[in-house]
């Protein structure tokens, strides 16, 4: 429910707090007074265009902001999937108008896009008015209506779970199927391709292996020349290395028997003699290794430019990405091969799919014509007292497709006059006519499913005497589930009010201003006899408000 709204800088508004109730909450006030232009303030709230004339004072921003009560509206994933800061409790929306036009959107202080106010919003407040009723000629909200008649939201839940399966099979098979057709075009081009990777049988690493291997080759003379250097200078047959560092060791070892301040240190020479013994039999060896073979070369130069080769063809840097571009070419040629499995394997799915969705459908179909049987016997019942004992009412089913829906279209058809055949609503019946049945119709799905807070503005436009009071009383019924507001200009329906607002406007000495204050029962009582006799009150029309307001329906 709407619990505070304040508007400031809006055409006639400077600044207007304006506190809510539960219940049924009556709007009053002569005409231009300003009763539009809160309603206009409340559309920026729905996310409707901004207009800039709206701005009072263009030296400062329009800012219209509302608190919700959100208590039972399941709104978590909804705060959640946007990111923005959750209170189960309670909301605040809130929309910015600069005077260069820019407008701006909040809810809880998290900048958001318009369209995300307006998915919040609108399922927290409906403005219904004679010029807003094009919502009853379209197939969604009339099936929304039926399903909310036959409790169909646990088995919608469940059909749009197995369609959404259906869907993603489908749409998964064909793009197997594109994808099997491309490759089939393609299958000459990646037996060669692979063909050709696969005979040069090539290995991981090997590149780089054998560019090492090359560099080796390419320089052996060099190198041995190097570690025959290292041999000769370490274990030649005179004054080598290991000779003289053994004359040291042998030294160190007479200094040691009386000198302490050498003692271990021809243990240590030893240990590097035998260091370096161990590095001269390992040159030794290393050079008897290394063969000047010119055709060993010849065939890793040749190795190498088939691979270098073959990553200039496809683009690459190395052999291990070769080797990925042969696994998928594989992969490609097997499903290819196996195309005929995969396929089948598919089409299974969205048959199984498809057929658990269309069953679920029909038990859709066949629960929404029951309740249409029952909506068209409570909605003449309600519509009859409103004026509308002619009109005949029927739900037209027309089998579709699978959709998100169901498989049903269905149209609301309707006859105002008798011996009038019925037509889609929309071809019809006047505003008047279809804001009364839109009235009917919310005082019955009020019982059975969470609506956002009701704005009656006016719909009781053209009716007066009895019709009146029975509006007036579908109305305080309404508001036994939600919360109802109701902008009237009839003391019928103004007397059914458990709260009362009164809009009017105020000079200064420079402007008119637009207010609202709320009315005390006593004020009540006086408000509903002025609308009653007009601006001389007598005693008479205070009585008869008293009896209006006595007779309400009482919870």
């Amino acid at each position: 429910m709407i619990k505070q709204l304040h508007i400031s800088n809006y055409a006639l508004i400077d600044k207007l707090d304006i506190r809510f109730n539960d219940g049924l909450t009556i709007i009053t006030g002569e005409t231009g007074a300003g009763k539009s232009i809160i309603l206009g303030a409340l559309s920026l709230i729905l996310g409707d265009r901004a207009d800039s004339k709206a701005i009072r004072d263009t030296s400062v921003k329009t800012i219209v902001e509302a608190t919700f009560g959100i208590d039972g509206y399941r709104l978590e994933r909804f705060f959640k999937d946007n990111d923005i800061d959750w209170d189960e409790h309670e909301c605040l929306v809130r929309r910015e108008l600069a005077p260069s036009g820019r407008s701006r959107a909040f809810i809880n202080d998290t900048p958001v896009q318009l369209n995300t106010l307006r998915e919040l919003s609108t399922r927290l407040l409906d403005i219904h008015s004679q010029h807003s009723n094009m919502l009853l000629s379209t197939s969604a909200f009339q099936l929304s209506i039926l399903d909310s008649i036959a409790g169909n939201s646990q088995l919608l839940e469940e059909y749009r779970n197995y369609y959404q399966d259906y869907r993603e099979a489908a749409k998964q098979l064909e793009s197997t199927r594109n994808n099997i057709e491309q490759l089939r075009r393609e299958e000459d081009y990646i037996r060669y391709q692979l063909t050709e990777l696969q005979t040069k049988q090539l290995k991981p690493n090997e590149d780089q292996e054998l560019e090492a291997l090359q560099a080796k080759l390419s320089n052996i003379n060099e190198l041995k020349e190097s570690l025959w250097a290292v041999e000769n200078q370490l274990n030649s047959e005179e004054n080598s290395i290991l000779e003289r560092l053994s004359t040291v060791a042998q030294h160190l070892e007479t200094a040691e028997r009386n000198l302490t301040e050498v003692e271990g240190m021809s243990s240590r020479v030893r240990n590097a003699l035998i260091e370096l013994k161990d590095i001269a039999q390992g040159v030794s060896a290393t050079i008897d290794t290394l063969n000047d073979d010119p055709n060993e070369l010849l065939r890793v130069d040749d190795r190498l430019n088939v691979i270098y080769t073959l990553e200039r063809k496809h683009n690459v840097q190395d052999v291990n990405q070769l080797l990925d571009i042969q696994s998928e070419y594989e992969r490609k040629l097997g499903e290819i091969e196996h195309n005929d499995d995969i396929i089948e394997e598919l089409t299974a799915r969205v048959n199984a799919t498809r057929q658990e969705a269309t069953q679920l459908a029909a038990q859709l179909t066949a629960k929404r014509q029951d309740a249409a049987k029952r909506f068209s016997k409570e909605l003449l019942t309600h519509a009859m007292p409103l004026g509308m004992k002619n009109l005949a009412f029927e739900v037209q089913f027309t089998p579709t497709e699978l959709t998100v829906s169901g498989a049903d279209s269905v149209e609301f058809m309707m006859a105002f006059n008798k011996n009038q055949r019925p037509m889609p609503v929309k071809d019809t019946a006047s505003g008047g006519e279809i804001s009364r049945v839109m009235l009917c119709i919310k005082t019955i799905i009020a019982r059975h499913m969470q609506l956002p807070s009701i704005i009656f503005d006016e719909v009781d436009t053209g009716v007066s005497g009895d019709i009146a009071n029975r509006i007036g009383e579908m109305m305080l019924g309404i508001s036994q589930n939600i919360q109802v507001i109701a902008i009237t200009h009839l003391p019928q329906v103004a007397a059914n009010g458990d709260h009362h607002l009164r809009v009017y406007k105020t000079d200064t000495e420079v402007e008119t201003l637009t207010r609202v204050e709320t009315l005390n029962p006593d004020e009540h009582v006086i408000e509903v006899a002025r609308m009653l006799s007009g601006k001389d009150i007598d005693q008479a029309a205070i009585e008869n408000a008293k009896s209006l307001i006595k007779n309400k329906k009482i919870r």
